[in-house]
């Protein structure tokens, strides 16, 4: 499987009103693809579009077409449920589940798609989700105490390996690194490098720095004003956004001018 995202003339709307307006991309395969942009300008409402948990809010939809690996997503038939297995979502903020040990938030994926599973099987994917995530080392001595007893960025390490556990094509990660200290970050920033040979990533930041150290690509999104639609305005390699952007908007925003 190729693990490619093609986007095309993807507009999203809230109720009548339309939030992102045709966005046309490509994402690419086993790299990062990063979103920046200034605030309210649709880069998360975009990235849960890809994984359909944008018309989890009611009156939510969107036109145009979500293609993976030759599926388009919204096509007729397509369960929203397969679709959110095959692309995972990591959130700002941690949320393992606070009454679950360490081990059960591992599986919490797996048992909500009602696999049963041996308790040899359910050690080994516990153990490889938490390797994949590099947390295995620190929590394999205490497996049953809760989750939420973690530090905020094993907690988030956690949700990683809750994400992979189910074995998606893709990871989408919603400004994962916001809620974590430096140390945290860096940690998260040296995994996503790891998962990247795995899975097709693609991360919401506004850390300018982020962006440009873990990111193969880039695409900056912007807003011409309160009610207008949040647009694609360039996106192409990351050394390219970040030296020598085609648009004037694109380069005022990466050095800091605005937003």
């Amino acid at each position: 499987m190729s693990r490619q995202i093609d986007v095309s003339d993807l507009d999203i709307y809230y109720g009548s009103f339309l939030a992102v307006e045709k966005v046309t991309m490509e994402i690419r395969p086993r790299s990062i693809t990063a979103l920046i942009g200034p605030s309210g300008c649709g880069k998360s409402t975009f990235l849960r579009s890809l994984n359909r948990m944008h018309e989890v809010i009611p009156g939510a939809r969107v036109e145009g077409k979500v293609v993976l690996d030759g599926q388009d997503l919204y096509g007729p038939g397509v369960d929203p449920v397969a679709v959110r297995r095959s692309v995972g979502m990591v959130f700002q903020n941690p949320n393992p589940f606070p009454t679950m040990s360490i081990y059960d938030n591992v599986l919490a994926g797996m048992r909500l798609n009602n696999k049963r599973m041996r308790r040899s099987e359910a050690d080994d994917v516990v153990e490889q989700s938490l390797r994949g995530a590099n947390l295995w080392k620190e929590v394999q001595d205490r497996l049953d105490r809760p989750g939420a007893g973690l530090s905020g960025g094993q907690q988030q390490r956690l949700c990683i390996a809750r994400a992979i556990a189910v074995q998606p094509q893709v990871l989408l990660m919603d400004e994962p690194c916001s809620a974590l200290d430096p140390i945290s970050t860096l940690a998260i920033e040296d995994l996503m490098g790891k998962l990247k040979e795995e899975y097709t990533i693609v991360i919401v930041t506004h850390n300018m720095q982020q962006a440009s150290r873990v990111s193969d690509r880039t695409g900056f999104f912007n807003i011409e004003g309160t009610g207008k639609p949040g647009k694609l305005v360039e996106m192409d390699a990351t050394d390219t956004i970040f030296s020598n952007p085609s648009v004037k908007a694109t380069e005022d925003y990466v050095s800091g001018r605005f937003g």
